[in-house]
């Protein structure tokens, strides 16, 4: 099976990693991919925001299965192009994807079916929305409607913070468009959870869980990100609550997108506050996490190919995946300043080293090549963006994948690295 994997973060280096080691996978293609990506596929250049080059691509390679990693490629129709042109894709199509793409869409669907939420309110002005703001108090969450890489969303302590907010958004156009309509919500409290589950359409299968670290410092402080560290899999979720989420959440949203003419077909990551009434979506994700695929696909018990080929073709198969043995844990290494002004363009020191701690796999993200001159070392890795590396370390438990993790992060180093030594902490 030749593979074609869309993206180039951490994330689809995962997706590519985990698939070329499958048996049943003799080739695997990574648009546009990064110099971690080129070590496991065969990087390609295309636009995977325009659906038209995107399936010219598959054709050409003859491709058999796409993956689609981030989430700007559904939102652009790209999985549409794709099946009208009669090539398996996994991911949802536009339409459905609006469970991720549009805050206010998606607490619209969740209101319609039933599906345990915090209460909201959408907003198409800064004065309404400071109007909800108000009417909810303190602490209150306030949501860009539409993609903002993770950072559309302010959990505010105080209503002045809420309020700084939404000048940013509305008015001053810090998300662009996506902030045009925003999604005031009361301030939900207990722990959070990502839990993902494998869609075709009809049926779902839990697929594994997560815990994220959003908060940019230590002791989940500082602001939001997306995502600074992982757990896999969560000690919070046993085989009850996991079947109350399938019961309360999952199939209600399956069938909700069926009626409304939008079968589900990809992962449908659940992001889940486990309140003292029950769990109830925090968000939707409708792809892998980042950084949560680097801790969840190595996990997997089953080969992955074969799965997400059965979920595009509406096919899953009817038992329930086998459990989940071992633990990972993965610590993203960051350039200075993320989530807010940074420099890059800095040497990475170290990959190999941390790559040879037994137990470590570093996943790459925020990284580029260049090109030596003079007394410069030959395609040279340097940093590229706010989250450059995914440290990420295996064990039997929690405690011994993080060990692990923090001695391969003890080997990497650039100007202005930063990362949080916490993760997973509080569960060891």
């Amino acid at each position: 099976m030749k593979v074609l994997v869309l993206g180039g973060g951490g994330r689809e280096h995962a997706l590519a990693w985990t698939l070329r080691r499958e048996s049943g996978v003799s080739d695997v293609l990574c648009a546009p991919g990064n110099p971690g990506t080129a070590a496991c596929a065969r990087n390609v250049a295309v636009d995977i925001l325009d659906p038209a080059a995107v399936t010219g691509l598959v054709a050409a390679e003859g491709v058999d299965l796409v993956v689609v990693g981030p989430e700007q490629p559904l939102d652009a129709g790209v999985s549409d192009a794709l099946r009208a042109a009669g090539h398996p894709v996994f991911g949802p199509s536009q339409a459905a994807a609006r469970l991720e793409t549009s805050k206010a869409f998606s607490k619209a669907f969740m209101e319609r079916h039933g599906v345990p939420t915090a209460k909201a309110r959408i907003c198409a002005t800064a004065d309404e929305a400071e109007a909800a703001v108000r009417a909810f108090g303190a602490p209150v969450v306030v949501k860009a409607d539409g993609l903002a890489a993770g950072k559309g969303v302010t959990v505010a302590a105080t209503l002045d913070e809420a309020l700084e907010a939404i000048d940013a958004v509305m008015r001053q156009g810090a998300f662009g468009a996506a902030g045009s309509t925003v999604v005031v919500e009361e301030c939900l409290t207990g722990p959070e959870v990502s839990y993902f589950v494998i869609c075709d359409g009809v049926r779902g299968l839990p697929l594994g869980t997560a815990q994220d670290h959003k908060r940019a410092y230590d002791g989940d402080q500082g602001p939001n990100t997306g995502g600074m560290g992982a757990l896999a899999p969560s000690p919070l979720v046993d085989a009850a609550l996991s079947a109350r989420v399938m019961q309360t959440i999952v199939e209600p949203v399956l069938a909700g997108m069926r009626a409304e003419g939008h079968p589900f077909a990809g992962i449908l990551y659940c992001g889940l506050m486990l309140t003292p009434d029950g769990p109830k979506v925090i968000e939707f994700n409708v792809r892998f996490g980042d950084p949560e695929a680097q801790v969840v696909l190595p996990l997997l018990p089953v080969p992955l190919a074969p799965l997400v080929l059965a979920a595009a073709r509406g096919a899953l198969p009817l038992e329930p995946l086998p459990p989940v043995t071992g633990a990972r844990v993965g610590v993203v290494l960051a350039s200075g300043g993320y989530p807010g002004a940074m420099t890059t363009g800095y040497a990475i020191d170290g990959l190999e080293a941390a790559a040879a701690v037994p137990g470590v796999t570093v996943f790459q993200a925020g990284t580029r090549l260049r090109q030596g001159s003079g007394g410069q070392a030959q395609n040279e890795v340097v940093t590229s963006g706010g989250r450059v590396l995914t440290v990420v370390g295996e064990g039997p438990d929690l405690r011994a994948a993080r060990d692990r993790a923090y001695q391969g992060v003890a080997r990497i180093s650039f100007t202005d690295m930063e990362f949080r030594r916490d993760i997973a902490a509080k569960y060891v």
